[in-house]
Order: C-alpha cells, then structure tokens, then sequence
C-alpha cells in the first residue's frame, strides 16, 4: 500500500511543524556556471542563504535533513557536510535520504514528522543535485581487475593478472551514463513516450503544455514573486547568478513544434517539453509552531498530510502521483475540489498530463484507486501557477523542497487555504502532500 503519513493536528504529540521560510539557488542548465560547484557547494549556498535571508542564529539548527540523487561518492552524507561546512554547532546532526525525484520531498516531510515527534524544534531539510557533477562509472570489469592493485601491495603477477581479466579492451572504457530503469533499461524519455500512448496524449498538447509552463515562469520572475526565494550564488569564476537561467519566456508552441522527438523516430517527446538537466538546491526552515512563536517567526503553511506510493516499473514508471495524490488527499479527509493549488512535477508534459488523464478517469479510480467516481479534473487556472520542471529546470533531489517553498509562500501571500503537490520518480514512486495556510 505504500508509506504514508498525515501532520498537524492529527499527531498524536499534538505539535506541529510548521513552515518558516524556503530559499533556493538559481536552478541552471548543466554545465554552465555552476559546472564548478558540487552538490555539497549548492547546498552549502541554499542553506547559508536561509540562515541570511531568515536572520535565524546558525547555532539554533538542531538537525538537518538533505535529500541526494547523484551523491558524491567520497561524502554521500550531504545533510552532515553542510553543518561542519558552515560552522554549524557540532552537535547539528544530519542525514542524507535519496528517493529519486523525491528526495526533496522526503527530506522535508522527514523534519516534520522528526519535529511533531517532539524530537528537534529547529530543522532545515531539503535537497541538491549537481548533474554537471555526476561521477563517471568505470565498468564492473575494471574495477574488479584492478581493485586489488589499488587496494593491496601489488607485484608483478597482479599487474599481469589484471591485464588478462580486462581482456579484450574493448569494453574497458566508462559508458554514457543513462537515466533509466535498472529493472527494466527504460530510459524515462521511453517511459513517457510509454504514457503518452496509453493515455491519448498528443504532441500538440505536450507544446502547449511546456509553453505554459515556460510563461508561468517568466511571469512570476517579472513580478517578483521568486524574489523572495531566490539567492545569489557566486562562482568560482568570479561571477554572481542572479536568477534562473532556463526560462524562455519567448518561447511559443510554434518554436516547440520544430523540435524533433528524441527517443522515438515517430514520437512526441522532445528537448523542449521535457524538464533538462539542471544543477541547483533548494533549503527549507521548519519549526515547532511554538518556537516558531518564541522566536518571532511567522509560518506560512503546515503539512496536512502526505503519502508515498510505488508503482510497477515495468508498467507506468512515471504515473505514482495518480495513486498518491488521492491518498494523501483522503488521509485529510479531503476532496480535489477542496484544493485551492495544485502542483506536479513537470518530468515531462507527457508525464504530467498522463497524470492529469488518469485522475479524471473513472476506469483508473475502480482498478487503481477502488473508488466509484474518478479524482476529478484539474483546473488548469490552478495548476503550476509559477510554472514547474519543464521551466525552471529539476535538479533532482532539489524540486520537491523549491516546491514545498513556493506553494508555502503563495499560501501565505494570497490568504489561499491549501495545495496538493505531486512528484513522480524512478522506481515506480508517487510522492505527494497537502500543505495548509497558518492563520
């Protein structure tokens, strides 16, 4: 049935956990300026930047939790990096939790549920990935031939021993990394191409879908509604990132139109509808709702609720949100027509519409949910309002903590009651919550 989990006033502590700010870097297309900055560097930035922006006393986080997709192999424990980096009080402790595309979501919702057990006051959670960094991986062959040369004190012998097991050298050499199924060998790009087929979503409508998106984005920069939650990052190189760099706000279906497939020769999923490879981070200030009042904080939002699911793989990798967006809306005793926001990782727009299609359905509500009547449908007018993935990029581990943030902020900005969020990841996962305005 999947893991599950339901805040606020329904635990049995009677704390709650409540939402005090939410910072993030730029989110930049990979290998560009940020090339230089590991994911360990990005979240020591998006951290650094809520202690600035929040005025919190660095000394006062009592734990973190970080969530990692691509994890640096000689320090995969971000959350502890990142105390001992800023000078955190030693006794800050910190763990590291990777979910897939999730992992930002689930390293929030982890502080919240750590706080409302009455184990910390102060939390910071969220989540970084630096594609540009991703390690390359020798094949399996190599690193077993030559591990014990590395390991040991080798002689002639293992040299010689090494050189046989590698023969032939024709496979020796590290393989374009693939971000694809280990069950299956689906790469995502197929496995939307995958959704799009069975639920009748055409290319016309990915467009239109990612055009929105983009302008979405493009808009809330112009108003400055990311001003709030968007930090300056210096690089290495002496230059200071101001803003989001993959928001094209002159794009148009038009533009989308002339772009080829790029997983299938007759397909529909392409460069411009699919969310890129990005680096960013994103950190988010939770609170006892008692601290939060001692120390003159103000909440903006509270989780209601929140579940996770898993899917088969080898059905429809991408289509967890349609299961655990229901659940976790009927954990808070809630119906779609209750929320006031909804927001879903944009993967791709096929993903994200299959989603769409398949809470609207009623065949999908009797077989996968065991319910009479479907979801119900999303209005589009209350759906990424700011834009999402396709638009602002998706550093892995950092778009379910950038969404946490922004749904808290409009919340509080608009006097809006609640949003639902929803994410897809590798695996078969369906990660969702409800957040809820603090009066």
């Amino acid at each position: 049935m999947g893991g599950s989990g339901t805040a606020g006033s329904n635990t049995s502590s009677g704390r709650r956990a409540v939402i005090v700010g939410g910072i993030r870097t730029p989110f930049l297309r990979a290998f560009t300026d940020f090339t230089r900055l590991d994911s360990i560097d990005l979240a020591d930035a998006a951290v650094q930047g809520l202690i600035d922006r929040t005025g919190l006393a660095p000394n006062a986080i009592e734990a973190i939790v970080w969530g990692g997709v691509v994890l640096p192999s000689a320090a995969p424990n971000i959350a502890r990096e990142i105390a001992i980096d800023l000078k955190l009080d030693p006794d800050c402790e910190g763990y590291t939790v990777t979910r897939a595309c999730a992992s930002g979501l689930q390293a929030v919702t982890s502080a919240a549920a750590a706080i409302e057990r009455g184990e910390y006051d102060i939390m910071v959670a969220g989540g970084s990935d630096s594609t540009s960094n991703a390690e390359v991986k020798l094949p399996q062959k190599v690193v077993h031939a030559s591990a014990p040369i590395a390991l040991g004190k080798p002689g002639f012998k293992d040299y010689l021993e090494a050189a046989r097991q590698l023969a032939p050298f024709y496979d020796a050499l590290p393989k374009r990394p693939k971000i694809a199924e280990r069950t299956t060998g689906e790469v995502m790009g197929e496995s939307a191409e995958k959704m799009a087929r069975i639920h009748g979503v055409g290319r016309a409508d990915q467009d239109a879908f990612a055009a929105r998106s983009h302008h979405r984005a493009a808009a809330a920069i112009a108003s400055g509604r990311f001003d709030d939650e968007v930090i300056s990052v210096p690089t290495p190189a002496g230059g200071l990132v101001t803003t989001d760099g993959l928001v094209r706000a002159d794009t148009s279906v038009e533009k989308l139109a002339r772009l080829k497939p790029v997983f299938a020769e007759n397909g529909s999923v392409t460069a411009g509808n699919a969310s890129p490879l990005t680096d960013g981070a994103s950190a988010v200030l939770l609170m006892s709702e008692e601290k939060a009042s001692a120390l003159g904080f103000t909440p903006l939002a509270a989780f209601r609720s929140w579940s996770y699911t898993g899917v088969d793989p080898a059905d429809e990798v991408l289509i967890g949100p349609a299961i655990s967006m229901p659940r976790a809306l009927a954990k808070a005793g809630m119906s779609l027509a209750d929320v006031d926001l909804v927001d879903i990782h944009e993967a791709f727009a096929a993903q994200t519409l299959s989603v769409l299609d398949a809470l609207a359905s009623k065949t999908w509500a009797v077989e996968r949910l065991g319910t009479d009547e479907p979801v119900g449908d999303i209005d589009i007018d209350r759906l990424n309002v700011h834009g999402g993935s396709i638009s602002l990029g998706h550093p892995f581990a950092a778009t379910g903590a950038r969404m946490v943030t922004t749904m808290a902020n409009e919340l509080h900005r608009t006097g809006m009651q609640t949003a639902l969020l929803g994410i897809c990841a590798a695996g078969g996962i369906g990660a969702s919550a409800i957040l809820e305005r603090v009066e």
